[in-house]
Protein backbone atom coordinates (compact mmCIF):
# COMPACT_ATOMS: atom_id res chain seq x y z
CA UNK A 1 0.00 0.00 0.00
CA UNK A 2 1.26 3.47 -0.81
CA UNK A 3 1.54 5.64 2.27
CA UNK A 4 -0.79 8.73 2.96
CA UNK A 5 1.50 11.96 1.94
CA UNK A 6 2.75 13.99 4.75
CA UNK A 7 0.75 17.10 4.84
CA UNK A 8 2.95 20.45 4.79
CA UNK A 9 3.77 21.09 8.10
CA UNK A 10 2.23 24.05 10.11
CA UNK A 11 5.19 26.87 9.65
CA UNK A 12 4.90 26.21 5.82
CA UNK A 13 1.11 26.82 6.16
CA UNK A 14 1.86 29.86 8.03
CA UNK A 15 4.60 31.15 5.53
CA UNK A 16 2.07 30.85 2.76
CA UNK A 17 -0.84 32.41 5.13
CA UNK A 18 -2.68 29.63 5.15
CA UNK A 19 -3.08 28.97 8.76
CA UNK A 20 -6.34 26.31 8.64
CA UNK A 21 -6.06 23.31 10.96
CA UNK A 22 -7.17 20.47 8.87
CA UNK A 23 -5.37 20.33 5.21
CA UNK A 24 -7.27 18.57 2.77
CA UNK A 25 -5.59 15.85 0.40
CA UNK A 26 -6.45 16.78 -3.03
CA UNK A 27 -7.62 13.50 -5.06
CA UNK A 28 -5.22 12.44 -7.88
CA UNK A 29 -2.30 14.77 -6.45
CA UNK A 30 0.19 15.18 -4.01
CA UNK A 31 -0.78 18.26 -2.93
CA UNK A 32 -3.21 19.96 -0.10
CA UNK A 33 -5.81 22.59 -0.14
CA UNK A 34 -5.43 24.64 2.68
CA UNK A 35 -8.94 27.11 2.86
CA UNK A 36 -8.22 29.16 -0.90
CA UNK A 37 -4.21 27.99 -1.01
CA UNK A 38 -2.97 24.99 -2.48
CA UNK A 39 0.36 23.73 -0.98
CA UNK A 40 2.64 21.00 -3.11
CA UNK A 41 6.05 19.63 -2.05
CA UNK A 42 8.85 21.18 -4.45
CA UNK A 43 10.79 17.95 -5.71
CA UNK A 44 13.13 20.67 -7.63
CA UNK A 45 13.59 24.30 -6.12
CA UNK A 46 14.83 25.85 -9.21
CA UNK A 47 11.76 24.33 -11.22
CA UNK A 48 9.53 25.21 -8.49
CA UNK A 49 10.35 28.78 -8.51
CA UNK A 50 10.41 29.24 -12.58
CA UNK A 51 7.14 27.93 -12.36
CA UNK A 52 6.03 30.37 -9.50
CA UNK A 53 7.77 33.28 -11.08
CA UNK A 54 5.97 32.43 -15.00
CA UNK A 55 2.57 31.98 -13.84
CA UNK A 56 2.52 34.83 -11.88
CA UNK A 57 3.16 36.91 -15.33
CA UNK A 58 1.96 34.71 -17.81
CA UNK A 59 -1.12 35.89 -19.69
CA UNK A 60 -2.79 33.84 -22.17
CA UNK A 61 -6.35 34.44 -23.82
CA UNK A 62 -8.97 32.26 -22.72
CA UNK A 63 -7.38 30.54 -20.54
CA UNK A 64 -7.26 30.74 -16.30
CA UNK A 65 -3.99 30.00 -14.53
CA UNK A 66 -3.89 29.28 -10.82
CA UNK A 67 -1.68 32.23 -9.39
CA UNK A 68 1.18 31.67 -7.60
CA UNK A 69 1.33 32.61 -3.61
CA UNK A 70 4.46 34.12 -2.38
CA UNK A 71 5.55 33.73 1.07
CA UNK A 72 5.45 36.22 4.12
CA UNK A 73 8.94 36.95 3.20
CA UNK A 74 8.48 36.85 -0.69
CA UNK A 75 9.99 33.47 -1.48
CA UNK A 76 8.24 30.66 -4.34
CA UNK A 77 9.72 28.03 -1.81
CA UNK A 78 9.95 27.39 1.58
CA UNK A 79 11.32 24.04 3.32
CA UNK A 80 10.35 22.24 -0.45
CA UNK A 81 6.97 23.59 -0.73
CA UNK A 82 5.66 25.89 -3.30
CA UNK A 83 1.81 27.78 -2.79
CA UNK A 84 -0.71 28.70 -5.69
CA UNK A 85 -4.46 29.98 -5.40
CA UNK A 86 -6.77 27.23 -4.96
CA UNK A 87 -8.94 27.01 -8.85
CA UNK A 88 -12.20 25.91 -9.16
CA UNK A 89 -12.92 23.63 -11.42
CA UNK A 90 -12.68 19.51 -12.22
CA UNK A 91 -10.80 17.24 -15.01
CA UNK A 92 -13.44 16.68 -17.73
CA UNK A 93 -13.07 14.89 -20.78
CA UNK A 94 -13.58 17.63 -23.48
CA UNK A 95 -9.88 16.72 -24.63
CA UNK A 96 -10.57 18.54 -28.13
CA UNK A 97 -10.62 21.69 -25.64
CA UNK A 98 -7.56 20.73 -24.50
CA UNK A 99 -5.57 21.18 -27.60
CA UNK A 100 -6.98 24.28 -28.24
CA UNK A 101 -5.85 25.64 -25.02
CA UNK A 102 -2.85 24.07 -25.30
CA UNK A 103 -2.03 26.27 -28.68
CA UNK A 104 -3.14 29.24 -26.85
CA UNK A 105 -0.95 28.90 -24.02
CA UNK A 106 1.67 28.30 -26.27
CA UNK A 107 1.10 31.23 -27.89
CA UNK A 108 1.58 33.09 -24.81
CA UNK A 109 4.97 31.11 -23.81
CA UNK A 110 6.69 31.20 -26.97
CA UNK A 111 8.63 34.48 -25.81
CA UNK A 112 9.85 32.61 -22.61
CA UNK A 113 13.85 32.21 -22.57
CA UNK A 114 14.99 28.10 -22.15
CA UNK A 115 15.49 27.95 -18.70
CA UNK A 116 18.82 26.74 -17.50
CA UNK A 117 17.54 23.66 -15.17
CA UNK A 118 16.27 22.24 -18.31
CA UNK A 119 19.60 21.02 -19.10
CA UNK A 120 20.66 19.18 -16.14
CA UNK A 121 16.96 17.79 -15.14
CA UNK A 122 18.13 13.87 -14.53
CA UNK A 123 14.44 12.59 -13.48
CA UNK A 124 12.66 9.82 -15.56
CA UNK A 125 10.40 12.62 -17.59
CA UNK A 126 13.65 14.12 -18.42
CA UNK A 127 15.36 10.99 -20.17
CA UNK A 128 12.35 9.88 -21.67
CA UNK A 129 11.85 13.02 -23.50
CA UNK A 130 15.54 13.28 -25.00
CA UNK A 131 15.05 9.54 -25.98
CA UNK A 132 12.01 10.80 -27.74
CA UNK A 133 13.85 13.10 -29.90
CA UNK A 134 16.66 11.23 -30.64
CA UNK A 135 19.13 12.86 -27.84
CA UNK A 136 19.89 9.91 -25.64
CA UNK A 137 19.34 6.08 -25.73
CA UNK A 138 18.87 4.12 -22.71
CA UNK A 139 17.66 0.44 -22.19
CA UNK A 140 13.86 -0.02 -21.72
CA UNK A 141 12.25 -3.13 -20.01
CA UNK A 142 10.91 -5.03 -23.65
CA UNK A 143 7.59 -5.83 -21.65
CA UNK A 144 6.76 -2.23 -20.41
CA UNK A 145 6.72 -0.51 -23.63
CA UNK A 146 10.43 -0.92 -24.78
CA UNK A 147 9.60 -3.34 -27.62
CA UNK A 148 6.80 -1.29 -29.40
CA UNK A 149 9.21 2.02 -28.69
CA UNK A 150 12.13 0.45 -30.30
CA UNK A 151 9.88 -0.30 -33.50
CA UNK A 152 8.17 3.29 -33.58
CA UNK A 153 11.30 4.98 -33.18
CA UNK A 154 12.66 3.18 -36.41
CA UNK A 155 9.94 5.84 -38.18
CA UNK A 156 11.25 9.07 -36.42
CA UNK A 157 12.16 11.62 -39.21
CA UNK A 158 14.05 15.26 -38.83
CA UNK A 159 11.61 17.63 -38.24
CA UNK A 160 11.67 21.92 -38.63
CA UNK A 161 9.44 22.75 -35.90
CA UNK A 162 10.74 25.50 -33.52
CA UNK A 163 11.03 24.54 -29.63
CA UNK A 164 9.56 26.81 -27.13
CA UNK A 165 8.73 26.54 -23.64
CA UNK A 166 5.82 24.05 -23.52
CA UNK A 167 3.88 22.64 -20.83
CA UNK A 168 4.32 19.02 -21.46
CA UNK A 169 1.51 17.48 -19.24
CA UNK A 170 -1.50 19.08 -19.76
CA UNK A 171 -3.65 15.89 -19.56
CA UNK A 172 -5.84 15.92 -16.18
CA UNK A 173 -3.98 19.06 -15.41
CA UNK A 174 -6.67 21.42 -16.81
CA UNK A 175 -9.83 22.15 -14.98
CA UNK A 176 -13.36 22.73 -16.37
CA UNK A 177 -16.19 24.83 -14.46
CA UNK A 178 -18.97 24.96 -16.62
CA UNK A 179 -18.98 27.66 -18.95
CA UNK A 180 -15.59 29.27 -17.78
CA UNK A 181 -12.28 28.66 -19.85
CA UNK A 182 -10.24 26.31 -18.72
CA UNK A 183 -7.98 26.87 -16.56
CA UNK A 184 -4.26 24.94 -15.41
CA UNK A 185 -3.14 24.76 -12.05
CA UNK A 186 0.47 23.56 -13.01
CA UNK A 187 2.99 23.73 -15.64
CA UNK A 188 5.72 21.00 -16.02
CA UNK A 189 8.77 22.83 -18.62
CA UNK A 190 9.76 21.40 -21.70
CA UNK A 191 11.55 22.95 -24.52
CA UNK A 192 9.97 21.58 -27.31
CA UNK A 193 7.82 22.78 -30.13
CA UNK A 194 4.06 23.74 -28.96
CA UNK A 195 2.65 20.89 -31.93
CA UNK A 196 4.40 18.39 -29.49
CA UNK A 197 2.52 19.99 -26.83
CA UNK A 198 -0.47 19.49 -28.47
CA UNK A 199 0.04 15.68 -29.70
CA UNK A 200 0.87 14.49 -25.78
CA UNK A 201 -2.78 15.37 -24.82
CA UNK A 202 -4.20 13.51 -27.73
CA UNK A 203 -1.61 10.26 -27.32
CA UNK A 204 -2.79 10.84 -23.17
CA UNK A 205 -6.57 11.19 -24.57
CA UNK A 206 -6.45 8.15 -26.57
CA UNK A 207 -4.55 5.92 -24.33
CA UNK A 208 -5.85 6.55 -21.32
CA UNK A 209 -8.89 8.85 -21.62
CA UNK A 210 -11.29 7.45 -24.03
CA UNK A 211 -10.80 9.94 -26.75
CA UNK A 212 -12.55 8.74 -30.14
CA UNK A 213 -9.42 8.11 -32.86
CA UNK A 214 -10.75 10.76 -35.18
CA UNK A 215 -9.04 13.14 -32.41
CA UNK A 216 -6.15 12.40 -34.59
CA UNK A 217 -7.37 14.04 -37.78
CA UNK A 218 -9.55 16.79 -36.40
CA UNK A 219 -5.94 18.41 -35.28
CA UNK A 220 -3.87 16.76 -38.41
CA UNK A 221 -3.46 20.44 -39.93
CA UNK A 222 -0.48 21.21 -37.41
CA UNK A 223 2.27 21.33 -38.41
CA UNK A 224 4.63 18.21 -39.46
CA UNK A 225 1.79 16.27 -37.27
CA UNK A 226 2.86 12.37 -37.40
CA UNK A 227 5.90 13.70 -36.37
CA UNK A 228 4.87 15.18 -33.43
CA UNK A 229 2.23 12.42 -32.81
CA UNK A 230 5.45 10.19 -32.48
CA UNK A 231 7.48 11.96 -30.46
CA UNK A 232 4.52 11.82 -28.25
CA UNK A 233 3.73 8.29 -28.02
CA UNK A 234 7.81 7.89 -28.15
CA UNK A 235 8.12 9.78 -24.95
CA UNK A 236 4.99 8.29 -23.16
CA UNK A 237 6.31 4.70 -24.03
CA UNK A 238 9.72 5.99 -22.58
CA UNK A 239 8.18 7.15 -19.80
CA UNK A 240 5.96 3.93 -19.20
CA UNK A 241 9.18 1.98 -19.45
CA UNK A 242 11.15 3.69 -17.02
CA UNK A 243 8.36 4.17 -14.03
CA UNK A 244 8.79 1.65 -11.60
CA UNK A 245 4.92 1.79 -11.05
CA UNK A 246 3.40 1.39 -14.87
CA UNK A 247 1.19 -1.35 -15.68
CA UNK A 248 -0.31 -3.52 -17.96
CA UNK A 249 -3.22 -1.61 -18.70
CA UNK A 250 -1.54 1.60 -19.25
CA UNK A 251 0.48 0.12 -21.59
CA UNK A 252 -2.51 -1.53 -23.45
CA UNK A 253 -3.70 2.18 -23.56
CA UNK A 254 -0.45 2.99 -25.56
CA UNK A 255 -0.82 0.16 -27.92
CA UNK A 256 -4.31 1.60 -28.66
CA UNK A 257 -2.93 4.88 -29.18
CA UNK A 258 0.00 3.48 -31.51
CA UNK A 259 -2.42 1.62 -33.86
CA UNK A 260 -4.12 5.44 -34.43
CA UNK A 261 -0.58 6.68 -34.97
CA UNK A 262 0.80 4.02 -37.44
CA UNK A 263 -2.18 5.21 -39.87
CA UNK A 264 -0.74 8.33 -40.09
CA UNK A 265 2.60 7.87 -39.98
Amino acid sequence: MTATPEPPPPHVRAAFGARVEEPELLDGAVAWRCGDIVLKPAANTAEAAWVAQTLDVLEADDVRISRPVRSTDGRWVVAGWSASRDLAGRPEPRHDEVVAMSLRLHAASRFLARPRFLATRQDIYALADRMAWGEEEYPLQSDKGGRLYDVLATSRRKVELRPQVVHGDLFGNVLFAGNAPPGIIDFSPYWRPAEWASAVVVIDALAWGGSDPAIVERWSHLSEWPQALLRALLFRLAVHALHPRSTTASLGGLEHASQMVLEVL
